[in-house]
Order: structure tokens, then sequence, then C-alpha cells
């Protein structure tokens, strides 16, 4: 009977972690384009209690996938913050992905290239390939990992939403190989904090400068002003900002909210008066679980069971 209820007790705690599949793979098969020749200087540390990947010049994709029979068929390329210069692989990364797994939501952390000229050969388009090719063997693998072809939405946060929401704008553009011309769009997007623009007015100065150099030209800064490239073909978008962000201004999430509008696309925006900047899950107002707002417009959006 002991061994029983032993049993009973680890499969109580285990089966979930069983039950929920992790894996991780190269971005690229072959040889990583836009690369140059260079030691692999990448390294991992906990900073106050975040984890934190710096110098990536060899991406990966974590996949965690729900049980087949919770899975609703969504899935989320999930693109972590960090100014361009290190990513939040933990509290926007890997964390999100469990609670998308616990909707029965199919989630994919990009670990995406750093831009440095020291490893790529043009380091502004590095992280938009990453994207695009995260976005592509999703689409590819969606029928052996249970997902609708037609609902891969990608997440951003900080510069991580300024890579989402370039994706989600300059989708047409393909900055990889694509010989099965497989669609690059991410079905919807869920913008988290985000970078946004590159006027002088609104940008985060140290994404800017990380992508594009300390003078780029105004060719460059409109490109890259996601605000300025939204069509009426720009993917249905969820935002989420605080008032009081000290890093990355509110208006970047305002401006585009106001263009999606202006195009008439779907959108959906919640801004909070306390929570500063890099939250993660967790506002200051306890109380409040802004993942449930997502969830909800996800399944209004029928991307996840009621």
């Amino acid at each position: 009977m002991m061994k029983k209820i032993a049993l009973a007790v680890f499969l109580f705690h285990v089966a979930p972690l069983i039950l929920m599949s992790q894996t991780t793979i190269p971005l690229y098969k072959d040889k990583i384009p836009n690369s140059k020749p260079a030691p692999d200087e990448e390294k991992s540390e906990q900073q106050n209690g975040i984890l934190i990947i710096s110098k990536v010049s060899r991406p990966t994709l974590t996949i965690y996938l729900p049980p087949k029979e919770k899975a609703t068929g969504a899935a989320v390329v999930i693109c972590p913050g960090g100014g361009y210069a290190v990513l939040a692989a933990g509290h926007e990364g890997a964390d999100f992905a469990k609670k998308f797994v616990e909707m029965g939501v199919a989630a994919f952390v990009v670990k995406y290239r750093i831009p440095n000229s020291a490893t790529m050969i043009n380091p502004e388009i590095g992280p938009l390939q990453d994207a695009q090719q995260a976005i592509k063997i999703v689409r590819e693998g969606a029928q052996k990992w249970n997902i609708n072809p037609a609902s891969i939405g990608i997440m951003g946060f900080s510069a991580g939403g300024h890579l989402a929401s370039t994706a989600g704008t300059h989708f047409d553009k393909a900055v990889i190989d694509n010989p099965n011309n497989t669609s690059l769009r991410p079905d919807f997007m869920l913008l988290i904090y985000p970078v946004i623009s590159f006027t002088d007015s609104l940008a985060h100065m140290g994404s800017r400068e990380n992508l594009v150099g300390k003078n780029p030209s105004a060719e460059k800064i409109i490109e890259y002003s996601n605000e300025l490239q939204v069509t009426d073909k720009t993917p249905p978008t969820f935002l989420l900002h605080a008032s009081d962000d000290g890093a990355v201004r509110v208006q970047n999430s305002v401006e585009f909210y106001l263009a999606l509008l202006k195009n008439h696309v779907d959108a959906e925006m919640h801004l909070y008066e306390k929570g500063g900047h890099g939250f993660g899950l967790h506002l200051k107002n306890k109380n409040e679980q802004w993942i449930d707002r997502c969830k909800n417009w996800m399944q209004n959006h029928g991307w996840v069971a009621p």
C-alpha cells in the first residue's frame, strides 16, 4: 500500500513535467546565414534572479508541446527582450512557454542572435532572419507538432517586441532562404512593453543603436519604425504596457495601436498605471494577472479553447 501511495505522489508531481514535451534544436540545419567564422562566446548567467544570455551567435529554438488531447492547434513563437544586447530568456521566454502549454498552445522560444559585426556580415538583419526562420520551421512542421499552420503567432518583449513587430510588418521581404515560399507572416502578435519606434522622440536608443548603429539614416529609421509599416495585412495584435515604463515609453504601444486601428486591423491594448519595465508575468498589482487578459483575447479569436 505504501508503495502505491508513494507512486501516486510521485506521479502527481512529475506527470505535468512528463506531459510537457521540451526539445531544443538548432535554428538552421546547416550553415548559419549571414554569419562570419567566430568562436562561440555565448554566456548564461543569473542577474538579480533573472536568466540572461549574452553574445548569442548560434541561434536555437526550444519547443514546448502540450499533450495532444489538450492541444488547441495554436502556436506562439516567443522572442525574449534584452535591448538587442542580451536575452532575458527565463522570465520572458521559458516562463511564458509553460503558461501557453497549460492553455493547450504550443510554444517555441527563439534564442536569436545578438547583432554583432564580429559574428555577422550584416548585423541589422540577423535577429529578423532568426524570427523568420522560427516561423518557417513551425509552419513547415505544423503537422508533426499537431499545429494548425494558420494559427501561428509571435510574441515579443521590449526589444523582442520590436523583433516580433518587425516580423509582423516586414513579412513580405524574406531575409532567409525560403525555397517553398512558406508564409512568413505570423497570424497574430502579442507585444508586451514593446520597442516599436526608432524615431528620435520615441526610440529606446540602446535597442536602436545595437541594431542599426549610432547614426542611422532617415530611411533606416523609417524602415524600422514599425508603427509606420502597418498595413491592412498586419496581423491582429494584443498590446500591453505600463504607463510608468521608464525604459520604453508607453507611446510605442499607443502609436502602434493607432496605426492598427487606422488600417482596420483587429487590436486590443491594455495599459497599466504602474508596472515599470520588464515585469514579465508579475505586475506590481499582484491581484491582476495580465496573462488572463491575453488568454481571453486569444479565446475570442479562437486560438485558445474556452
